[in-house]
């Protein structure tokens, strides 16, 4: 068997798309948000009004959808996407990567829609992207913070960065961020079709094929603030399903880099013979 490579540092890497960054349509998902997904939207077009937007709605409840498609008639950069009920942020972010490939967009933008994620980062952000096949918002970069966190959260984001790392061999900071902007052609480099992850887990599943890819990743600091309104969508089972997840693919990176290691020792001039 083969040697596994290691995984490649995420700067520089090797750049795969080169295509002008031309059309960027920034995703966001969205349940039951009416209290902040106007403002959200508005001052994404505000700051950076050369960017398209796509509010990916899982039926909510609270009338969400119905806000998104009132701001979609009021601004044609606007767009919504009406799905079927709650199934997942990983499930959510897929249909929308894509709708975004299929509609030619060249930088799809990851951001969520309690405004945790500011606006005003998302210049920063897009700076990079000319440099880069996956920019990422980092809280846990030189310059990076969080606002307003209670400290087990706090403990909970940079102890699963820190296993993942360790596990996977991973050099980013922030692999659970959800503040991302993905070039088009490296996502169809990468494949989407095996993803099956959900949660926050879709950000590490995502950021681990590229670096196994050895595409060129850069993290920019990013303020990260707490939501002021609406609810948590944390839970339980998406924790467990991160630590599951992530644990089976750090073992079977681990097993497969131990024999390709034992394999090319056991080369005729390894370290060790047959």
């Amino acid at each position: 068997m083969p040697a596994v490579p290691r995984p490649r540092p995420h700067a520089p890497g090797r750049l795969f798309s080169h295509a002008p960054v031309e059309r960027i349509v920034v995703l966001i998902p969205t349940y039951n948000e009416k209290d902040s997904i106007v403002r959200q939207v508005t001052t994404v077009r505000a700051i950076c009004p050369q960017v398209d937007v796509l509010v990916i709605d899982d039926d909510s409840p609270d009338g969400t959808g119905r806000l998104a498609d009132s701001l979609a008639e009021a601004d044609p950069a606007v767009h919504v996407l009406h799905r079927g009920g709650k199934d997942g942020l990983g499930r959510a972010y897929l249909d929308g990567f894509a709708w975004a490939l299929e509609q030619g967009y060249d930088t799809l933008v990851e951001m969520d829609a309690d405004g945790s994620h500011r606006p005003q980062d998302l210049p920063a952000v897009l700076a990079r992207v000319p440099e880069a096949d996956l920019v990422i918002g980092s809280r846990w970069v030189a310059g990076g913070s969080i606002e307003n966190w209670p400290p087990h959260r706090r403990f909970l984001s940079v102890g699963g960065n820190q296993y993942v790392r360790m596990l996977l061999g991973m050099p980013v900071m922030d692999a659970t961020a959800g503040f991302r902007a993905y070039r088009a052609e490296a996502l169809r480099h990468v494949g989407l079709g095996e993803i099956a992850s959900q949660g926050y887990c879709f950000q590490v599943d995502l950021t681990w094929r590229f670096v196994k890819a050895g595409l060129r990743i850069v993290e920019v600091p990013i303020t990260f603030v707490e939501r002021d309104t609406g609810a948590s969508k944390m839970s339980r089972d998406i924790f467990v399903e991160s630590l599951r997840n992530v644990t089976a693919w750090g073992m079977r990176y681990r097993y497969d880099q131990a024999r390709g290691l034992l394999s090319s020792r056991a080369r005729p001039g390894g370290s060790a013979r047959r």
